[in-house]
C-alpha cells in the first residue's frame, strides 16, 4: 500500500442534486451544497479537499438548481477542472453516477473518487484511494462508526476488510449487526460506473453495492473514526459551520480558524459578542449589544442592537429586530423578524415572512 500516492485518483464525482428538503426553507432558493458554511458554498470545502489528495478534475452530477452552480462554477477559480453534469429528471445516487460517465476521461481500471454532496469529513482521501489499488477492488467504501446507525446504511465486514452485506436503514436489534455506516464516499474502479443502468434512477446503496456483492466482486471497507458529520438538517449544518470556523473540522478552505469569522464588508458594531465559531456573512451588520453565539449569518443580514441569536441561521438579508431572542431557530432569506420576538426550539420561518414587533414568543414546541 505504501508504494502509491495519493494522486493515484485523478478524477472525482460529487453528487450535488438533492432538492435538501431537510434544510428548508434555506434551499428553496439555493442548492444545499452551494450554502455557505464558513464562509464559502460548502462545495467549495470538498473539492479543496479532493484537490489536495491530487484530484485534477471533477464532475458536478447537478439536477436541483443546476444554474446555481453553474454561475458559481463560471465565476471561480478553484485550481481544478471543473464540468457539471445536469440530470433532467433526478437519477438516484446511482443513477448520477452513471450519468457522469461521458465527462470521465480515466482508463477502464483507473480509480474514480465518489462522494455526496451533504458530508463533512476528516477522511484521508489518498489513504482510502491507496487501499482501493493496493487491494485491487471494484469498490472501496469509506465507513465510520456511529452510536445510532437507524438511520444510516449499514456496511459489515470481515476480518479482511471485505464488504459482507449492506444494510439500509435497519430497525430492530437483530438488524443492527455492526456500527459501521456508509459515510458517503467512495472509490469505483471506472469499468464499474460503466456498468450502472443509464437513463433511469438507480440506487447506489440498495441495488449497486448489493449488485457487486452478488457477482463476487472485490469490496473493501475503510474505517475511519476521524470527523464526520452529515449536514442535511438545520443543526447538523450550524455544527458543521461551527466546526469550520472553530478548527475542529478540517477543509483547506478555512485558513484561519478562530473563535468567529467575519466576512468582507459586513459591520459589527463596538460592544457586539461574536464568539462559538460563529460566522458572519458579507455586507451582514451587527448593532450593539448584540450576542451572535455559534450561528450562521448569511450576507446581507441584520442583526439589531441587543439582540442574542444562539445556534441558529438567518438567511440572505434578513433581518432581526432589535432584543429578539433566536435559539435554534432557522430564518428564511429576506424574512423580518419584528423587535423583541423570541424563536425557539427549532422554529422555521420561511422566506420574505414579516413577523410584526410585539415581543411574541415562538416555539416548535408549542
Amino acid at each position: 500500500m505504501g508504494l502509491w500516492h495519493a494522486s493515484a485518483v485523478t478524477e472525482a464525482v460529487m453528487l450535488v442534486g438533492g432538492q435538501g428538503t431537510r434544510l428548508r426553507p434555506l434551499t428553496i432558493n439555493t442548492p444545499k451544497p452551494m450554502l455557505p458554511v464558513a464562509g464559502v458554498p460548502f462545495t467549495v470545502h470538498q473539492i479543496t479537499r479532493a484537490r489536495a489528495a491530487g484530484v485534477t478534475r471533477i464532475v458536478l452530477a447537478t439536477s436541483y438548481r443546476a444554474e446555481v452552480f453553474r454561475e458559481f462554477i463560471e465565476g471561480a477559480d478553484l485550481g481544478i477542472e471543473i464540468v457539471i453534469a445536469t440530470e433532467d429528471e433526478p437519477l438516484g445516487t446511482g443513477g448520477a453516477i452513471r450519468h457522469a460517465l461521458p465527462y470521465l476521461q480515466s482508463a477502464p481500471d483507473a480509480p474514480v473518487l465518489v462522494f455526496n454532496g451533504d458530508v463533512l469529513s476528516g477522511l484521508d482521501i489518498g489513504g482510502l484511494v491507496n487501499h482501493h489499488v493496493a487491494g485491487s477492488a471494484d469498490a472501496t467504501l469509506y465507513l465510520t462508526p456511529v452510536a445510532d446507525p437507524r438511520a444510516f446504511g449499514l456496511v459489515p465486514t470481515d476480518t479482511d476488510g471485505r464488504v459482507t452485506k449492506f444494510l439500509e436503514k435497519p430497525q430492530t436489534p437483530e438488524e443492527i449487526v455492526t456500527d459501521q455506516i456508509n459515510a458517503g464516499c467512495y472509490v469505483f474502479r471506472r469499468s464499474v460506473i460503466d456498468e450502472i443502468p443509464a437513463g433511469r434512477p438507480v440506487s447506489v446503496e440498495r441495488e449497486t453495492f448489493p449488485g457487486l456483492l452478488a457477482a463476487n466482486a472485490m469490496v473493501l471497507g475503510v474505517v475511519d473514526r476521524g470527523y464526520w458529520l452529515d449536514l442535511g438538517t438545520p443543526m447538523a449544518f450550524v455544527q458543521g459551520s461551527r466546526d469550520l470556523v472553530l478548527g475542529n473540522a478540517p477543509s483547506p478552505a478555512v485558513s484561519n480558524p478562530g473563535p468567529y469569522l467575519v466576512l468582507a464588508d459586513a459591520e459589527v458594531a463596538s460592544g457586539a459578542l461574536l464568539t462559538g465559531g460563529c460566522a458572519i456573512g458579507r455586507r451582514a451588520q451587527v448593532g450593539a449589544g448584540a450576542v451572535v453565539d455559534g450561528s450562521v449569518v448569511f450576507d446581507d443580514a441584520r442583526i439589531g442592537a441587543g439582540a442574542k441569536v444562539t445556534g441558529s441561521i438567518v438567511g440572505a438579508g434578513a433581518t432581526v429586530g432589535e432584543n429578539c431572542v433566536i435559539d435554534g431557530a432557522v430564518i428564511g432569506d429576506g424574512a423580518s423578524i419584528g423587535a423583541g420576538n423570541e424563536l425557539l426550539a427549532g422554529v422555521r420561518i420561511w422566506p420574505n415572512v414579516q413577523i410584526a414587533a410585539g415581543a411574541v414568543r415562538f416555539s416548535s414546541d408549542g
